[in-house]
């Protein structure tokens, strides 16, 4: 859908490709990163706490307390998504501590198939994260 341009804040095709090449050296670098690490596994333990598997799409915290990825670390943190407005991904790189680029990735995975069932998503997410937690620490 549109909004979901929106949210991660991934243009709809109108960067260049030297732009995106750009943009996706620094999603590389910033998983890489110490601190992209630090988050992942942050953000690992946070899907893993969620009383229930199920990530929606489309907000941070919805009205029943679901959450996108992202979101999951807001709750787990205790941080009011709320003061971010849904769509505010500037707001929530900062607020988190964390590179712009990984969270606009995390949130367009989250976002990426509005086919998946909120379990599926959640299922998807995690082995997403896994996937890119380095396992030797990230020394």
């Amino acid at each position: 859908g549109e909004n979901q341009m929106i949210r991660s804040g991934y243009g709809d095709g109108d960067c260049s490709e030297e732009e995106a090449d750009e943009w996706f050296r620094d999603v590389a670098d910033a998983i890489a990163s110490p601190e992209g690490q630090a988050f992942l596994r942050e953000l690992a333990d946070a899907l893993d706490a969620l009383p229930d598997k199920v990530l929606v799409e489309d907000v941070l915290i919805d009205e029943e307390g679901d959450c996108c990825a992202i979101g999951a670390v807001c709750k787990a943190r205790g941080i009011d998504a709320d003061e971010f407005g849904d769509y505010d991904v500037d707001c929530v790189a900062e607020t988190l501590g964390v590179a712009l680029p990984l969270v606009a990735e995390i949130v367009d995975q989250n976002d990426a198939d509005d086919r998946d069932t909120p379990e599926a998503r959640w299922q998807r997410m995690r082995r997403w994260v896994d996937k890119r937690i380095r396992k030797d620490g990230g020394q």
